[in-house]
């Protein structure tokens, strides 16, 4: 049975919620409230472009990171209902920013019971795990 799901988006099936070690996907954050749904989990499904997918524990490094590639992270956005981030905050964020954050040396911590498995779509399950707290 497919989970359907309303974010005043049209409904699609959500992708099943397993985390990366093969689990039942566990809660991010809900204050920020995160997630593609806004479900305080890093689910997805086909509308979610960016994969919105590790749950991330955020550094300073990793905002400013985030802020220079054109994601800004840190300032808040009311209109979308959008508190703006601070480290130490728990946030669902896209696969391949995270990855990129990697390559350059600013990967902040992430939180493996709490990463969607569509993560390994573009990141490898040991470099997950050698940021896994």
């Amino acid at each position: 049975m497919s989970l359907l799901i309303s974010t005043g988006r049209p409904a699609y099936p959500m992708h099943p919620s397993i985390n990366v070690l093969g689990t039942e996907l566990e809660p991010c954050s809900m204050d920020p409230l995160t997630g593609w749904h806004r479900d305080g989990c890093c689910n997805t499904d086909q509308t979610d472009r960016g994969l919105h997918v590790v749950c991330c524990i955020l550094t300073e490094d990793f905002l400013e990171f985030a802020r220079s590639q054109g994601n800004d992270l840190i300032t808040p956005a009311p209109q979308h209902n959008f508190p703006g981030l601070v480290p130490g905050d728990r946030w669902c964020v896209c696969a391949q920013t995270w990855m990129d954050a990697t390559e350059e040396g600013v990967a902040c911590p992430i939180s493996l019971e709490c990463t969607h498995e569509e993560a390994l779509a573009i990141i490898p399950i040991d470099v997950l795990e050698a940021h896994g707290e």
